[in-house]
């Protein structure tokens, strides 16, 4: 068995797609994944599972996951997966958390899912796709408030790939919004601030 995290993507936020943690739970039992606990009201999820954590194990717990929500609530969310080394990972990659002068209230974790932020928005893992959002990545003129900073970070390090911002007025004034990354990147994605990334690390780190 493998501990794993999922980030269910835009549940509870602004009313978009309202679905129970109490619901997503049982959606995630239902599939035979066990010791499932959210974290939140958000969509983050830790759970143990069949398998070695493998990448490809990853992107089809996402697919399944996403799946089955819509099909109990009807909830139409997409997922990603990380296993419970990826979200170390994750932590450990960003290159502001720990920096000086940087408070981490102010850290965000953008999470690319790897599909279209506009139609099927299951989960896919492939190094290709991170190098392509890279590149569009690198075409951006970041709408950044004085004193924002955003870092991305993908393949080989982290596949599919992090944006990580540092929003010291706050995520909520931010042009760099969840919003902004789909439309420039064109593929779903999921944020979370650094709190919940912490969080996640250290409840997958019980599970193992």
């Amino acid at each position: 068995m493998s501990t794993f995290v999922a980030l269910v993507r835009a549940v509870n936020v602004g009313g978009h797609a309202p679905l129970a943690m109490a619901d997503l739970r049982r959606s995630l039992e239902g599939l035979g994944l066990s010791n499932v606990r959210t974290y939140l009201q958000s969509g983050n999820v830790v759970f143990d599972a069949g398998g070695d954590g493998h990448a490809d194990a990853a992107a089809g717990l996402a697919t399944a996951i996403a799946a089955r929500a819509e099909r109990d609530s009807g909830a139409r969310v997409g997922a990603r997966v990380l296993s419970a080394d990826e979200m170390a990972r994750v932590a450990a990659a960003s290159p502001f958390a720990g920096a000086p002068g940087v408070d981490e209230r102010w850290l965000h974790a953008t999470f690319v899912l790897g599909t279209a932020a506009e139609g099927d928005l299951r989960a896919t893992t492939a190094d290709a796709d991170s190098r392509a959002y890279e590149a569009a990545y690198a075409r951006l003129k970041l709408p950044a408030a004085p004193g924002e900073r955003a870092a991305f970070v993908g393949a080989p390090t982290l596949a599919p790939p992090v944006v990580y911002l540092y929003l010291p007025h706050g995520y909520g004034r931010s042009k760099l919004s969840n919003a902004y990354f789909e439309r420039s990147l064109g593929s779903a994605a999921t944020t979370r601030n650094w709190r919940t990334v912490r969080a996640l690390v250290e409840l997958s780190k019980e599970h193992g």
